[in-house]
């Protein structure tokens, strides 16, 4: 027999934080109440205040609501469909599709809310994922089943670097990439919805938005959402999980939202007291385990560019690589316009990624850092003006910044050339080779957006 439906009566609406009064019942931490017209307006309990009334905050917008309301405790807490039907869809926060497509139809449903793997379970193996994509395999190598912080203002390559991305994982590793969006402006969706049908990528990915127009409870729980759908893959399907998301700051944000509006006292420069928790609560499930991994790329946003924010301090100490993306080589048509000296990776080390892969990455750096250092003098004296050896080092540093161009398969469209994928032995084969000065008789833009080193060429003409 089914337990009867609890009823209750709304005592206090708050913006979003709805106070409710259930007698002789409590409903539970995280338990969904449904109020307003035919129960449109979900509320999730996150206090209870005392033995008859809890407090939640609404993931709908509340109008209509008001005292003496009826509201509902349906028993759930909020879920999601898991499946490979999921896949080429675009969904909301509950689960619903939002591209005005043909309905899922019978689907199973999993809880928003799970505990990490126990540690019994996760993989203690460091393993490099390859993307294809030079700059990241040879600076800043990813971690299978790690955490990848991608740094950049708007329009410097963000969403075509993670659109890349998508496509290397789904084409070259048979894996399902999943887009997580919170606090996205729909424009921004609807763009990268359009590029990655165009792309042909769609197909193999799934697309979670909460929007930034959206209250901030809904913001705060799609990541939640999103890594439900990823863990399907990877402990059922015992698949790899691509989880991007953008931007981990807007959770963040969400959260210190959720936090003022229940009342609770705000802990350093106004952010939530339980910031670091809530964080970890969702990062803690991003890892690998036997049966496959979830690797995440998350966008970053910095506060006025203070490292030292609350929020980047806690983000960074949960990532493994970081690549940061520079206006100044997007304005030089260098793309992917990653800074190659500011990007690494805790993968970057000679027991994880070989001793030879560790050498030719710190002779890189050294290399661009002589560069950087020497360009003052370069600018107010001229390149003639320095030694011999210092001329050899621009000229490296130089080939280097081009070879690490790369022509990608979503820009194939806008610019005219086939995309390549580039493996890190033709990578650092390239950049050693380029180190030795073998292509110091080569002019610069032979190295400029080519695969490989050998599709180099001397112009005859």
């Amino acid at each position: 027999m089914e337990d009867p439906i609890h009823r209750g009566m709304v005592i206090s609406v708050r913006g979003s934080v709805i106070d409710a009064r259930f007698d002789g019942y409590l409903p539970s931490l995280r338990s969904v109440l449904r109020a307003g017209n035919e129960g449109r307006i979900r509320i999730e309990v996150h206090t209870q205040l005392d033995e008859r009334t809890v407090r939640g905050v609404a993931l709908t917008p509340t109008s209509g609501l008001a005292r003496s309301s009826v509201v509902v405790d349906t028993g759930r807490t909020f879920s999601v469909p898991v499946g490979r039907k999921l896949l080429g869809r675009v969904f909301n926060v509950f689960g619903e599709t939002i591209d005005n497509r043909e309905p899922l139809g019978e689907m199973e449903w999993r809880s928003i809310h799970s505990a990490p793997p126990p540690l019994t379970r996760q993989s203690t193996v460091s393993e490099i994922l390859r993307t294809g994509i030079k700059a990241i395999d040879v600076l800043a190598p990813l971690e299978r089943g790690g955490k990848a912080g991608l740094f950049g203002g708007a329009g410097v390559g963000k969403t075509v670097l993670i659109t890349e991305i998508i496509h290397n994982m789904v084409g070259l590793l048979q894996g399902i990439s999943i887009f997580c969006g919170i606090g996205e402006r729909c424009r921004e969706g609807e763009e990268l919805y359009r590029e990655m049908k165009e792309a042909g990528v769609l197909e193999n990915s799934i697309l979670v938005l909460g929007q930034m127009n959206e209250p901030p409870g809904a913001r705060f729980r799609v990541g939640h959402a999103a890594l439900t759908m990823a863990e399907y893959f990877r402990d059922d399907a015992r698949q790899d999980v691509m989880l991007l998301i953008d931007n981990i700051f807007r959770f963040i944000q969400a959260g210190s939202e959720v936090s003022g509006l229940m009342g609770q006292i705000p802990s350093r420069l106004g952010y939530q007291p339980t910031l670091a928790s809530e964080l970890a609560e969702l990062e803690e499930r991003i890892c690998s385990t036997s049966s496959g991994a979830i690797t995440s790329i998350q966008a970053v946003y910095v506060p006025a560019d203070d490292f030292t924010d609350p929020s980047a301090v806690h983000t960074f100490g949960h990532l493994s690589a970081s690549i940061v993306l520079s206006r100044k080589r997007a304005s030089e048509g260098l793309y992917p316009a990653i800074d190659l000296l500011q990007s690494g990776s805790k993968m970057l080390m000679p027991h994880i990624a070989g001793e030879r892969h560790y050498r030719i990455a710190q002779e890189i750096r050294r290399t661009l850092t002589i560069y950087e250092e020497l360009k003052d003098i370069i600018g107010m004296l001229g390149i003639s003006e320095l030694s011999r050896e210092d001329q050899r080092i621009v000229f490296r540093a130089r080939r280097l910044e081009r070879f690490m161009t790369q022509p990608f398969f979503v820009t194939e469209q806008f610019i005219g050339t086939e995309g390549k994928s580039v493996s890190l032995e033709d990578s650092l084969d390239g950049c050693e080779r380029i180190l030795n000065d073998e292509f110091a008789g080569y002019p610069e833009q032979s190295l400029y957006m080519i695969g490989s080193i050998g599709e180099a060429k001397i112009d005859e003409s």
